[in-house]
């Protein structure tokens, strides 16, 4: 399949590429991307039989959705073989994720690998060293990039800080800030917690306050509650109309809503707002 180079949904699941028993799962998830892992989630001994057993994630019938693949670092030679492997797949994924981007180079040697006239899968830099940080501002403006996800748990390894929401609050502003500047989407990581919905819920809340397109995920249970996260609500939609009314009825002009000030910036953002909801209804 080809990039059909729009924006990806909110939420994004990610399955290990040796458990072909969650693979339609994943898939029927409600996700608006399903991404099979043959990094973190297989052991080096068995990375070969991952690359093979991937390529059925690619051939079920009727995916519901974007599927894509997260290939191993390309600083490793099993990066080198993954490529090699995907340039052979009969079924190829629409999205590939290339881990601990460092480089705007990287991007290139996927796209150099996998192109071809019929083929042209969106590509994903996964955004989880502080050296990746350094030249966050090159790797966002290679030209085949398609997006950026953040990699909490590898980023809070490199640097020795706590997971939460705090501690990794700088390279989150950092990322969506080098990400919107060069028009691309980001997506956050995982919540790691699996079993309580209300840390899920406040973590999504705080990525989309923050900026970010969506989330991804490692359990189908998450997926709904970022969904319904992402997803404008009634309210939010209501108040976006009022006040596009109120710019068109002030002729742009600076003007109040319910008694707060509204200018330029507040009409940008509301009819940004109600376009998309229009566009995904």
């Amino acid at each position: 399949m080809t990039s059909t180079s729009c924006r990806p949904g909110r939420a994004w699941i990610i399955t290990p590429g040796l458990r072909d028993d969650r693979f339609a799962g994943a898939q029927k998830s409600g996700a608006a991307v399903a991404v099979v892992d043959i990094e973190d989630s297989v052991a080096p001994a068995d990375k070969q039989t991952a690359r093979t057993a991937c390529e059925e994630f690619f051939t079920l019938p009727d995916p519901p959705c974007t599927l894509g693949i997260r290939m191993n670092s390309l600083t490793t030679l099993d990066g080198i073989k993954d490529l090699v492997a995907l340039a052979a797949y009969t079924d190829r994924p629409d999205l590939v994720v290339v881990p601990k981007v460092e480089s705007p180079r990287d991007i290139d040697i996927v796209a150099a690998a996998l192109d071809t006239d019929g083929y042209t899968p969106d590509i994903w830099a996964l955004i989880e060293t502080p050296r990746a940080f350094d030249t966050l501002s090159a790797i966002t403006r290679a030209p085949r990039l398609g997006g950026v996800i953040f990699g909490s748990a590898d980023y809070a390894a490199s640097v020795h800080c706590a997971l939460g929401w705090d501690a990794l609050h700088y390279a989150r502003s950092a990322l969506i800030n080098a990400a919107t500047a060069a028009n691309i989407p980001a997506i956050d990581a995982p919540t790691w917690e699996l079993d309580d919905p209300a840390v899920l819920r406040r973590d999504a809340e705080r990525a989309k306050e923050l900026g970010f397109y969506g989330k991804g995920c490692v359990h189908p249970r998450h997926v709904e509650v970022i969904n319904d996260v992402f997803s404008p609500s009634a309210e939010e939609l209501a108040q976006a109309r009022a006040v596009i009314a109120a710019a068109d009825a002030g002729g742009g002009t600076v003007t109040t809503v319910n008694g707060q000030m509204r200018g330029t910036p507040f009409f940008n953002a509301a009819r940004a707002l109600v376009a998309e909801a229009d566009r995904t209804t």
